[in-house]
């Protein structure tokens, strides 16, 4: 993760590092929401993908992993998130300026359902 940006207090934009080795691609993302509040519902949009379609379009969710979650109930990593979508937004790639591209943006809703957890 290269940035989070607080929109407000339920929603955050987040920037991905370029993958390793490549020429600026973003593909894969790691990351961890740390003072979870049970109930607390947040919108988080990664604005800087790089696909023009992607499988969250066709009905796949995000991969989570909650400590609490294995902890209680011994479930590991799991699919998560409601009101997924994948669309181009209006920010523009580095690159030819005869030929610029534009990002794209996962963005999906979470509900937390345990306090401090990560």
């Amino acid at each position: 993760m290269l940035a989070a940006i607080k929109i407000n207090d339920n929603e955050y934009d987040l920037i991905l590092q370029n993958d390793i080795n490549t020429n600026g691609h973003t593909q894969w993302f790691f990351f961890r929401i740390g003072n979870t509040r049970k109930g607390m519902k947040v919108v988080l949009n990664i604005i800087n993908l790089a696909k023009p379609d992607s499988l969250y379009n066709y009905g796949m969710k995000v991969l989570n992993f909650s400590n609490k979650l294995n902890d209680s109930e011994g479930v590991g990593w799991h699919r998560i998130g409601e009101n997924i979508d994948y669309y181009q937004n209006n920010f523009k790639k580095d690159g030819n300026p005869r030929f610029q591209r534009n990002f794209f943006t996962l963005t999906f809703t979470h509900v937390f359902s345990f306090d401090d957890d990560y």
